[in-house]
């Protein structure tokens, strides 16, 4: 299979190249080249830039298919199809669960849930525009390629490498042991999917050639922020004692946690990715891995997290 990746050195995308290569896949890179130029040598690496509209470096070649993992607005898209046109077999677009609607959905959604309505006008992404934005990104892929298109819809997920703070804050907290403080509710559900999970995922799609759009949830069992915490002190060997405090303590979408209004956004259906073929890494698994990479790579600060004062605190008010 000869593989273009739009994207592809940070996370989710590198999971990717990883898996595709292991599959014995034929990748080529197309990014700006400012990120992970260490990584995967050897490999043809396109250079280009998606926020200037720079596609010179795709006019020529063909591929069996496509992964977009960085595309975020409608311009983004509509300009790599232009680009690319019908010499990709396949075109997998990376999305996300925010472009659900937000309210009148229950535990166990599927993917036929009603989507938000997609916003054109903007290139300003933040919690208003980012899910609608990507709604329409998903409509211009499946517009223009029909039965040769693939929605792949993420919820959080996790592993290492990982860019963002949500279990990584939860890892590193848990190994210190001890009295921890919880935002929130012990019984707040949470959904964690491994990178790699997502990956094979993706890579399983291609091979199968098989259209459609897919939730990729996880873990295989339903999990609570409280069993999570245990789950991060189990891995790294410590006793912890979680300790409910007010979720108003804290900045809203504090590592993981969601006011309950939300927590059925935690609870969305894996049914029809499991059947396709999305793996189930054991949740424990995934927690020792991130320890182990965080670990490796010097624990460097996080972009939020509550120091030990303020979190002593909050356990005294608690």
């Amino acid at each position: 299979m000869r593989l273009l990746v739009l994207g592809g050195t940070s996370f989710v995308g590198r999971a990717i190249v990883d898996d595709a290569l292991r599959q014995g896949a034929e990748v080529t890179l197309f990014g700006r080249g400012r990120t992970g130029t260490e990584l995967f040598p050897g490999l043809p690496r396109l250079l280009g830039d998606r926020d200037t509209g720079d596609y010179v470096a795709l006019q020529d070649g063909s591929w069996d298919a496509v992964v977009d993992v960085s595309g975020y607005v409608p311009r983004h898209v509509g300009q790599a199809m232009a680009a690319l046109g019908d010499r990709v077999g396949r075109y997998l677009f990376i999305s996300s669960h925010a472009v659900y609607e937000r309210s009148g959905v229950g535990p166990g959604s599927d993917e036929d849930t009603p989507r938000r309505p997609p916003v054109r006008h903007t290139e300003e992404l933040d919690e208003d525009t980012y899910g609608p934005c990507k709604v329409a990104c998903e409509d211009d892929v499946t517009a223009r390629y029909g039965s040769r298109a693939t929605i792949v819809r993420l919820g959080k997920v996790a592993g290492p490498h990982d860019v963002q703070d949500g279990l990584t804050y939860w890892v590193r907290r848990a190994a210190r042991g001890g009295r921890v403080a919880l935002p929130g509710r012990p019984e707040q559900p949470v959904q964690l999917v491994d990178s790699r999970d997502v990956a094979c995922f993706v890579v399983r799609l291609l091979q199968d050639d098989r259209p459609g759009a897919f939730h990729a949830v996880g873990p295989a069992e339903p999990t609570t922020m409280a069993e999570l915490i245990a789950v991060c002190a189990q891995a790294a060997g410590t006793e912890v004692e979680v300790v409910p405090v007010p979720a108003d303590a804290v900045p809203a979408f504090f590592p993981l946690t969601r006011p309950e209004p939300l927590w059925p956004t935690q609870q969305r259906s894996a049914a029809r990715a499991r059947a396709a073929g999305l793996p189930a890494t054991p949740l424990a698994v995934t927690v020792a891995d991130v320890l182990a990479w965080d670990r490796e790579r010097g624990e460097p600060p996080l972009s939020y997290a509550l120091s030990p004062a303020e979190e002593a605190k909050l356990l005294d008010r608690a």
